[in-house]
């Protein structure tokens, strides 16, 4: 049995991921909030904070008022509550997901800006999106 491959400098990709916080996607606060299947899971990611994108953020909030129009103010307290940054969407996540679309065509725009946020930032991606399986490599399904 090997040992797991630590990261050996800064510069080693692995070591900023391991520093840098997780990216999540809106399936994954979704799942949280409405306690469905990998709520568990996406709590414990969050534990030292997150990054959600803004395309993400805007998915997150309209499931939540389609629900209850009133349940968002809610909602918007738990979710600052695990300190997550919510980061807009640059020309490389708009180019990377362009890129991603030749490959992977089905994944719509949001998914493609999430995963191209992520690998700009060299980051874990969480999802509960079995959509995303082969999409990107360093990512976590929570169910």
């Amino acid at each position: 049995m090997t040992s797991p491959r630590l990261p050996q400098s800064s510069a080693d990709p692995m070591y900023q991921s391991v520093l840098q916080p997780p990216v999540f996607d809106s399936s994954a606060l979704l799942a949280m909030l409405f306690s469905e299947p990998g709520s568990d899971d996406v709590i414990a990611a969050l534990a030292g904070g997150g990054i959600c994108g803004a395309a993400n953020w805007s998915e997150i909030i309209q499931k939540v008022k389609t629900k209850d129009p009133q349940s968002w103010l809610i909602a918007e307290q738990i979710l600052n509550s695990f300190d997550i940054v919510v980061e807009p969407v640059t020309e490389q996540d708009a180019e990377l997901a362009a890129d991603l679309w030749t490959d992977n065509p089905q994944l719509p725009l949001g998914d493609r800006l999430c995963i191209g946020q992520a690998t700009r930032l060299n980051a874990l991606l969480v999802t509960a999106d079995h959509a995303w399986e082969g999409a990107y490599d360093n990512l976590r399904m929570v169910r």
